[in-house]
């Protein structure tokens, strides 16, 4: 049972920043889980983790293990819910949070699929760019960008998104390429306000757009036009980036990634169009190209 327990609490570093992320995720102490983890260390007789004075992160053996864990975890679950009789058949309403972007440029095709897949579910698909209170709002599940506020639900990491600045070739050929975010108030800069306000780690850019667009599509599209630089989180931009159309620039000096999770209520004793949904997202998502950008 111990080793079982370690293997949870290990399963709580997915998708989380930190070994104190981890904890608060699989509401534990710290030290409960650095113990965890070198029980495992120990029994395995491998490194699971590499400590630095940047903080901690996974081996490549922790890495290929936390997949493991995950499958073998879930398997379990998936048993003990079938003895319990819970894996009836999908079927009912599902209320469904999504962010407006995301649901854009991403997950139209997952809820198609999934519809699909489970005809005798009625989807009802909400689109805000907010944190909403699943319990208040009388929603099933939710996709969220960026860190999770403290809560009791039950989060399964999808990937990570970041910002990212980029530009034609054609007007990067034209207007030279910027190496330091300083470099970028001699540029054309595409925003969504006259006033451009970029972070960038230890540069905070303030100047004016040479283009305001109302959308973040109307921006990607002026860029591609070669009109300037545009800044935007990833998963509008993958396919025009994979095929060239876009250039990624400034790279060294992006902000650190955000993390998308699927949240949801009650856990194992969540119904069948619950748990289905959420594992179809997590099937289709974690592979998804939008999320391969290193």
């Amino acid at each position: 049972m111990e080793r079982y327990r370690d293997m949870q609490l290990f399963a709580a570093l997915a998708g989380q920043p930190s070994l104190a992320s981890a904890a608060r995720r699989a509401q534990v102490s710290g030290p409960t889980l650095v113990r965890a983890v070198a029980r495992l260390e120990a029994r395995l007789r491998v490194a699971l983790l590499e400590r630095s004075t940047q903080g901690v992160s996974l081996t490549d053996a922790g890495r290929a293990y936390l997949a493991d864990c995950l499958r073998l975890l879930a398997a379990v679950d998936a048993a003990e819910a079938s003895a319990k009789g819970l894996h009836v058949q999908a079927q009912g309403n599902l209320r469904v949070f999504l962010p407006l972007l995301f649901s854009r440029y991403v997950m139209a095709p997952v809820l198609a699929d999934y519809l699909q897949r489970y005809p005798e579910v009625r989807l009802n698909a909400r689109y805000h760019d907010y944190y909403p209170n699943l319990h208040d709002e009388g929603l099933d599940v939710a996709i969220l960008v960026g860190e999770l506020p403290s809560s009791s639900l039950i989060a399964r990491p999808l990937g990570q998104v970041r910002q990212i600045l980029c530009a034609s070739p054609d007007y990067l050929n034209a207007h030279g390429e910027p190496r330091h975010p300083r470099d970028l108030k001699q540029h054309r800069l595409i925003a969504n306000a006259e006033q451009v306000d970029w972070g960038f780690p230890g540069y905070p850019l303030k100047t004016r757009a040479r283009l305001s667009c109302a959308t973040v599509q109307g921006a990607i599209n002026a860029a591609l036009q070669g009109a300037g630089l545009v800044r935007c989180l990833s998963y509008p931009l993958h396919e025009h980036l994979h095929n060239g159309q876009l250039r990624r620039v400034l790279q060294a000096y992006e902000q650190a990634p955000l993390p998308v999770h699927v949240v949801y209520r009650e856990g194992r004793n969540a119904p069948m169009r619950v748990r289905s949904f959420v594992d179809h997202c997590v099937a289709a998502l974690r592979e998804h190209p939008a999320f391969q950008l290193a």
